[in-house]
């Protein structure tokens, strides 16, 4: 199932990269390209490019998001390192605390940290 939603991802990336490219410009972007100029232009209506640009666009999408919940129901049952082969580590090579009651710093009668004195 993952690899035909894969595939046909796939297709509508490179359709839709292809259909962006084929379609004229319309200006607008960094003041270059088509457009007439005049402040009564207005948008002109959709044209079946830009339909079917939005319609691969739209689709797209839909498939990113079904690729991600298919990741995510199969990545919930199995761990990167259990599918690896590496052995999970055990609780036992955890770093344990010092043995003292507190984990202050000494108190300040305690010279032996002191460094020496200067002569």
């Amino acid at each position: 199932m993952q690899n035909v939603v894969l595939i046909v991802h796939l297709l509508l990336a490179l359709t839709l990269i292809g259909v962006v490219l084929v379609q004229r410009s319309e200006g607008g972007g960094l003041g270059i390209g088509g457009g007439d100029g005049s402040p009564q232009a207005g948008r002109p209506p959709l044209t079946a490019m830009a339909k079917l640009t939005w319609g691969l666009a739209i689709a797209f999408i839909a498939t990113s998001l079904t690729l991600t919940v298919i990741a995510a129901q199969q990545s919930a049952s199995v761990s990167v390192l259990d599918r690896l082969g590496v052995p999970a580590p055990s609780s036992s090579s955890a770093p344990t605390l010092p043995a003292t009651d507190s984990l202050l710093p000494p108190p300040v009668t305690d010279d032996s940290l002191a460094p020496p004195a200067a002569e």
